[in-house]
């Protein structure tokens, strides 16, 4: 898996705009606050990290790629960035962040239940896990099959997971998280849950 996103991040240039970058960005924005401390779990080249910062939150990067966090060096100087352990292991303390952003990155990761686990783990109680995912409700499925069913569903692509709104509540309520809304939106689903309590 490493080596496949080494790859990819050799053929980009330095600082790619992310897919749907002004809305995501207004998404994630909408649910950090000032001071608080931001987990941006596959930063990339580091676009969401330097908006978080320029809105006064305190976020760190996780990548998986040290391609991309070569870049993320380069375009958010200063910034907090680190790679993501060879066992998965995110390399933070436990319950050390306030809000975990996971954007068009859980349909990658092979290893949901260690990843969420991780996210677990790194998120403070009552901490925000905010998610977004391509979405694979029944009209984009359709529009896919019409469009581009082949390359979507590449065996040798990036995608591994395909989530519907169903089945993005369900994985995280298998994982204790709670208060959980998942809504789709023009072809991305949004999830936002909170760590539980564990009693």
């Amino acid at each position: 898996m490493k080596s496949f996103y080494e790859d990819v991040w050799e053929e980009l240039p330095d600082d790619p705009e992310p897919w749907e970058w002004e809305r995501r960005r207004a998404i994630l924005l909408n649910e950090a606050w000032r001071g608080e401390r931001v987990l941006d779990l596959g930063c990339g080249a580091g676009r969401f990290v330097a908006a978080l910062r320029a809105e006064g939150a305190d976020p760190v990067g996780v990548e998986l790629s040290e391609g991309a966090l070569e870049r993320a060096r380069r375009n958010v100087p200063g910034a907090d960035l680190r790679l993501l352990g060879a066992d998965g292991t995110i390399p933070l303390d436990d319950s050390s962040v306030d809000l975990v952003w996971c954007s068009e990155v859980l349909e990658h990761v092979p290893d949901t239940a260690g990843l969420l686990s991780e996210v677990r783990r790194v998120l403070a109680t009552r901490g925000t896990l905010l998610v977004t995912t391509p979405s694979h409700d029944l009209p984009r499925r359709v529009l896919i099959a019409l469009r581009r069913w082949e390359p979507h569903f590449d065996p040798l692509g990036q995608h591994v997971r395909f989530y519907s709104r169903r089945s993005l509540a369900r994985v995280l309520d298998t994982f204790a998280f709670e208060d959980i809304d998942v809504r789709a939106r023009r072809g991305m689903l949004v999830g936002r849950a909170r760590k539980a309590r564990l009693v």
